[in-house]
């Protein structure tokens, strides 16, 4: 039986391969009133290890860019467009991503964030309903129908873009620091001047 128990999918079914690859079932992570709401694509190896989203070197990445921006990772909250790892870590079908919707669906009508960011290519498009040049496309913020109701969803690199392309860490950072101040969060080192 599929369920979801309030922000946690209990059990799915729905993607015979997917359910094949997985380990267990990697739910999002974070507050449940969280401002600010990453959606990645879906767990890779680590995720799937752990159960939890975006613990390998991209999270890292992440929780540095973070830090940067005033925030830390118990601030946020972060998900997968699928919860459950594809194998080879190839991008999930548009099956899996339709197959999974529902559930992040219920999380962004549950969490009600100020602003919702993707973390790289494939959830931008999946959110958006149509094709992202992510690269050029990094820190544009767009209103979309989730959850329930209109959002700002802001573009955002993939945090391992700036692993395997240096040039990417400044658009990846501004991005992130964008996000803070959509969710009304001072920047980290600006805040302790109003001491």
């Amino acid at each position: 039986m599929d369920s979801m128990d309030g922000l946690e999918v209990t059990g799915c079914t729905k993607c015979e391969e997917l359910v094949e690859s997985r380990s267990q079932i990697v739910n999002g992570a974070g507050p449940a009133d969280a401002d600010v709401l990453f959606v990645g694509e879906g767990p890779g190896a680590n995720e799937d290890e752990q159960g939890a989203p975006f613990v390998g070197r991209s999270g890292s990445v992440l929780d540095a860019a973070l830090a940067d921006a005033g925030l830390e990772r118990a601030d946020v909250r972060i998900t997968n467009c699928v919860r459950c790892r594809p194998p080879e870590n190839r991008d999930p079908t548009k099956e899996e991503l339709n197959n999974c919707r529902p559930y992040l669906e219920r999380e962004v009508e549950l969490v009600a964030p100020e602003v919702l960011v993707t973390l790289g290519k494939v959830p931008g498009e999946h959110l958006l309903g149509r094709s992202v040049a992510v690269t050029s496309e990094t820190g544009d913020v767009e209103r979309v129908e989730l959850g329930g109701e209109p959002r700002d969803v802001l573009l955002c690199l993939h945090p391992a873009a700036t692993l395997y392309d240096a040039s990417q860490k400044e658009a990846f950072r501004e991005t992130i620091e964008k996000a803070a101040t959509m969710a009304g969060v001072e920047g980290g080192q600006s805040r302790l001047g109003e001491y």
